[in-house]
């Protein structure tokens, strides 16, 4: 494994992040234009269709984001990052946003000097192998090759996992998600680990998806959620509360039918306060009263772009387990809008 090779990309990412000046939001009104920075390619999450349009899960919070700012959902440029560039793109400023399938740790958001604004999937670690293996477990993977993203958390996951198992494994380093799946399906490795999620959108691209099975161990913790740099307080909160507003509304009964409705006025205070009918929530972040409105007429609330771009009805075909309202067991939990 090398460790050495992450660890010093954390290094370079802290000396960069620590010239990161604050003033994002200012800068992405004045340049017109969100640059957000995504995964290389990942089904249901962030990848182009075949007319080169971005769409998915994470870009889904990227387009809310932008019409929240400035009024149009499809202002945003997006940046197609790894597991090793991630972070130097944030750092550097090439991106405003990162919203990558990133694992909110504390070595990010303290030695790298970056804010986590929030959780948008709860995921965990996972294996996936060809079902032609005859293998049940992930403690039966003794000697197996296994397909690992470079510079990323899973690759620390996995070299735990083994030792505290004893388990003897070769690594075959990739950087993306591409990679990985063409060595996993070329026979190169045995075995493909990565966050459970990734592991089912990866399969859902195969001819044969059946052919594959996904073991039973989670190994791992993965809160996953959009990050910004850190110290710049404003812009940390225009994010948060995006992402807030797409959570509550899903609990407020907020959906893209109805919101045009709803705008007009109701009953509830706190849905009048979200959409911008009452109080002053918008100028407290620097937006326009309706900022939330406008974020969730683009993208929906968090269960419709849920349901649409990784729900089980999709070819992806997960279950919100975790990723489920507070109110239906889940771990989903908006602070109040007022």
């Amino acid at each position: 494994m090398k460790k050495s090779v992450f660890f010093g990309a954390l290094a370079v990412v802290s000396l960069t992040a620590g010239f990161a000046v604050a003033g994002t939001l200012d800068d992405v009104k004045a340049r017109g234009k969100l640059n957000c920075g995504v995964n290389s390619g990942l089904a249901g999450f962030a990848s182009e269709d075949a007319n080169g349009e971005w769409k998915g899960f994470d870009v889904s919070i990227c387009r809310a984001l932008a019409a929240a700012v400035l009024g149009d959902g499809n202002a945003v440029e997006f940046f197609p990052t790894t597991g090793k560039t991630r972070f130097i793109a944030l750092a550097s400023g090439q991106v405003d946003v990162l919203a990558r399938n990133t694992t909110w740790t504390l070595s990010a958001d303290t030695d790298l000097k970056f804010d986590f604004a929030g959780i948008n999937y709860y995921d965990g670690q996972g294996f996936m192998v060809p079902k032609e293996l005859g293998v049940s477990s992930a403690k039966d993977l003794g000697g197996a090759t296994v397909c690992i993203q470079t510079g990323t958390t899973n690759e620390l996951n996995l070299s735990d996992f083994f030792r505290a198992n004893n388990i003897r494994y070769e690594p075959v380093e990739i950087e993306t998600n591409a990679q990985a799946q063409q060595q996993y399906l070329a026979g190169a490795c045995d075995v493909y680990t990565t966050d459970a999620s990734g592991l089912a959108a990866t399969r859902a691209t195969f001819e044969t998806p059946g052919e594959h099975v996904l073991l039973p161990e989670i190994i791992s913790k993965e809160p996953l959620g959009p990050l910004v740099r850190h110290g710049d307080n404003e812009w940390g909160d225009v994010v948060r509360w995006t992402l807030n507003a797409m959570i509550a509304a899903e609990e407020l009964g907020i959906t893209s039918a109805n919101i045009s409705e709803l705008s007009a006025g109701t009953n509830n205070p706190e849905i009048n306060r979200l959409l911008g009918t009452e109080g002053t929530l918008g100028q407290m972040l620097g937006l326009e009263p309706d900022w939330a409105m406008k974020a969730l007429s683009v993208s929906g609330n968090y269960g419709e772009v849920f349901e649409k771009n990784i729900g089980e009805a999709t070819p992806i075909g997960l279950a919100r387990g975790l990723n489920a309202q507070w109110t239906d067991g889940g771990l989903l939990y908006s602070p109040p809008f007022r």
